[in-house]
């Protein structure tokens, strides 16, 4: 099991946190492996992405997405509220800004799990951003987690892989590549560059 990587109270107020920005291809297992890595290390804060549309079945504000009208999210990328936003099928998705900002400033570790174009984003706004591309051991082996899923129709399973080789084109803008082969190592690859990030300050 991956260690902790904590960091003493007295430590964490006098230190700034670190932005960690996750973007993989979907049935990477990203999901997965980032309720792993919260789940050991609890004092990790994961930022709740804000949107338009409305919730779905089973969906909590605040826990799922902050469910904001569009008039707010418009007012938020019109005073650069934001750290990374789009607009998908006529609803917006983005990163609230101040959040993230707050934790960072008060010496917490933040996680963003964004997509490519977001992470880019990011970037611009946040330089010292640390960018983590989680990807699988191929396309074949991404095509039987598609499939094994059950959720997705062959046409679907098609689009999904063709988005995902358009995802992998751009991971070298990545600080850290990492082929999710399974849960256990993932996560203790990913304490590893957290404790090295650490140790840099």
């Amino acid at each position: 099991m991956a260690a902790s990587v904590s960091v003493p109270a007295s430590a964490s107020a006098a230190r700034r946190g670190h932005l960690y920005v996750f973007s993989g291809p979907s049935g990477t297992g990203k999901g997965t492996v980032l309720a792993a890595l919260c789940g050991r290390n609890p004092e990790l804060w994961f930022s709740v992405s804000a949107t338009t549309r409305a919730p779905r079945a089973g969906e909590a504000d605040g826990r799922d997405y902050h469910f904001v009208s569009r008039k707010r999210f418009e007012e938020l990328i019109a005073t650069d509220g934001l750290l990374e936003w789009a607009r998908v099928f006529d609803q917006y998705y983005g990163t609230p800004r101040a959040p993230v900002a707050e934790q960072v400033a008060a010496g917490v570790d933040c996680l963003l799990d964004i997509d490519v174009q977001g992470a880019l984003q990011v970037r611009e706004r946040m330089p010292e951003a640390v960018l983590i591309f989680l990807k699988p051991p191929s396309l074949e082996a991404l095509r039987a987690r598609l499939t094994q899923r059950g959720t997705e129709d062959p046409a679907e399973i098609e689009r999904r892989l063709a988005a995902a080789a358009d995802e992998m084109a751009h991971e070298s803008v990545y600080n850290h590549i990492l082929v999710n082969v399974t849960v256990d190592e993932t996560v203790a690859r990913i304490n590893d560059i957290l404790v090295a990030h650490r140790l840099k300050e």
